[in-house]
């Protein structure tokens, strides 16, 4: 699966370098790990891969992840035994980064053919 830009299921996981090649290594037994995690906590949230990135780890779920399926993976990558809690920064979602800007609209004024800009 490849995606080009990121989407609401996926987690972005701020990590320090060396934090981020340990989690990495195993990564395999994470996601298994993180999917027993989530079904303890009856959710229908799976994790399907990670993905490491420059300057973080993403955590690719099949559905949009709750508050309550974010903190529970937060707790479990900072309750790794070789994870230092405080290299992991922060968990967060994307955000979009998509606008619309309208710089002007124009109106044809009635019963003429002059344009009225607004």
């Amino acid at each position: 699966m490849t995606t080009k830009s990121f989407s609401k299921k996926q987690v972005i996981v701020l990590i320090n370098n060396d934090n981020k090649k340990k989690f990495m290594k195993d990564s395999s037994n994470h996601i298994t790990n993180l999917n027993k995690v989530m079904k303890n906590i009856k959710s229908d949230t799976m994790v399907d891969f990670v993905r490491l990135e420059i300057s973080s780890i993403t955590i690719v779920t099949n559905k949009v992840i709750s508050a309550l399926e974010l903190q529970t993976i937060e707790n479990y990558i900072k309750n790794i035994n070789y994870i230092k809690a405080e290299g992991v920064e922060a968990l967060l979602l994307p955000q979009s980064k998509s606008y619309i800007k309208i710089i002007g609209i124009s109106y044809l004024k009635e019963d003429t053919y002059t344009f009225i800009m607004l």
